[in-house]
């Protein structure tokens, strides 16, 4: 295991010098290494890092949403508002409608499994958005109109909405019934989520106030409670939907808001976590994808996934209308809403294990659009946040 992690962390580095050279986003290129170093290409992986590379990914995502909560300032949401909220469905829905409407045609299967597919597809990845968000944050581009913090709001819901429906929908194709109460789950998992995550924020920023322990010693206690609420979503899940993305994110906003000087102090020890901890989480994804599924792939499904990103970003675009943004402000939008890689490494090859026969155009599915837009993405948003985004 130590030699795999090495290898994840060198490489990772080595390919994030080159891809910095060559002006391309480093993502690509740790996406890349994993894909080679993955059990589909050369398997140099121990099997052990496979074994528990879901919890590592689910680590360093934690890390970066803890700063970006941490980054977001309350007044600049409220001062969005309706986009933020309609950026948490809107983009996802038009995507899956547009599964709905044409992928039975175009690649002959029934309605239900294109609303499983779209479902899985529809979720745009944290794990690409959250951090290039939270960096142009830190470079304060786009945030005379809340811009990133906009977007990073919206992903982090988006997931939330998706897994929801996708649950529901691969509860019919196995045969059961989905209840009113299931689609109650999409808004009660956000609202318990903000509400566990500014309670325990309100009483964190008491407890710092009155006793007083190293930042490190802080910046541990919190990580550790983002363990504790994506533990707790997990467990309470047949009991009460909760969203533990939302609590980390609403914790972070809380210390923001109610005490500043210490958010200032923890935001850059986060940013050093993130340093190794985006290695692991792009990597690792990479190592996921299977090169053998995406080469059996038809151009059809290609064609959908681009089809599908279209209705998406009329959904985006009907989102962010009316907020006072420029065409290349709105572009920038629409880009932010195109990467997938974190939801469909972790759905993508569930509906198999479940023996669906959907099961292998889902896998075939979500790998294609991992190597498809995790890069196209990334490098998008890098490239119109640069030239797109007014710097304070």
């Amino acid at each position: 295991m130590l030699l795999s992690l090495a290898l994840i962390i060198i490489l990772g580095l080595l390919s994030k010098v080159i891809f910095a050279k060559i002006r391309l986003p480093y993502i690509i290129g740790m996406l890349f290494i994993g894909i080679l170093l993955g059990p589909y290409v050369f398997n140099i992986l121990d099997p052990s890092i496979n074994n528990i590379s879901a919890d590592l990914r689910e680590i360093a995502l934690i890390i970066i949403l803890m700063k970006a909560g941490l980054s977001l300032d309350i007044n600049d949401l409220k001062k969005v508002g309706r986009p933020a909220i309609l950026l948490c469905f809107m983009p996802a829905t038009f995507e899956i409608i547009g599964y709905l409407l044409i992928a039975p045609k175009l690649i002959n299967i029934t309605l239900l499994e294109a609303g499983i597919i779209g479902s899985v597809m529809a979720a745009v990845s944290p794990a690409v958005v959250v951090p290039a968000m939270t960096k142009l944050i830190d470079e304060k581009r786009g945030t005379n109109k809340a811009i990133p913090q906009m977007m990073l709001a919206g992903s982090s819901a988006d997931d939330v909405y998706c897994i929801v429906i996708f649950t529901a929908l691969v509860a019919l194709e196995k045969g059961g019934e989905v209840h009113a109460s299931a689609l109650l789950n999409v808004p009660i998992s956000m609202i318990t989520g903000i509400i566990i995550g500014v309670v325990s924020g309100e009483l964190l920023v008491r407890f710092f106030k009155k006793f007083h322990m190293r930042d490190t010693v802080k910046v541990l206690l919190l990580l550790s409670i983002g363990f504790l609420f994506i533990s707790l979503e997990s467990a309470l899940k047949n009991i009460i939907p909760i969203s533990g993305l939302l609590s980390i994110i609403s914790l972070g906003l809380i210390i923001k808001a109610h005490y500043p000087i210490l958010s200032d102090r923890l935001t850059p020890r986060f940013s050093k976590l993130w340093v190794g901890a985006e290695i692991l989480l792009f990597v690792l994804v990479g190592a996921l994808v299977n090169i053998q599924y995406a080469t059996h792939a038809g151009f059809s499904m290609i064609i959908m996934i681009f089809i599908g990103l279209a209705f998406r970003t009329v959904g985006t675009f009907l989102a962010t209308l009316k907020t006072g943004l420029t065409v290349k402000e709105q572009l920038f939008c629409l880009f932010s809403e195109l990467p997938k890689a974190t939801v469909q490494a972790a759905m993508g090859g569930l509906p198999l294990a479940l023996g669906l026969a959907c099961g292998n155009l889902v896998l075939t599915f979500a790998v294609l659009a991992i190597l498809i837009t995790a890069p196209l993405g990334s490098f998008l948003i890098s490239y119109s946040g640069k030239r797109f985004l007014y710097k304070e």
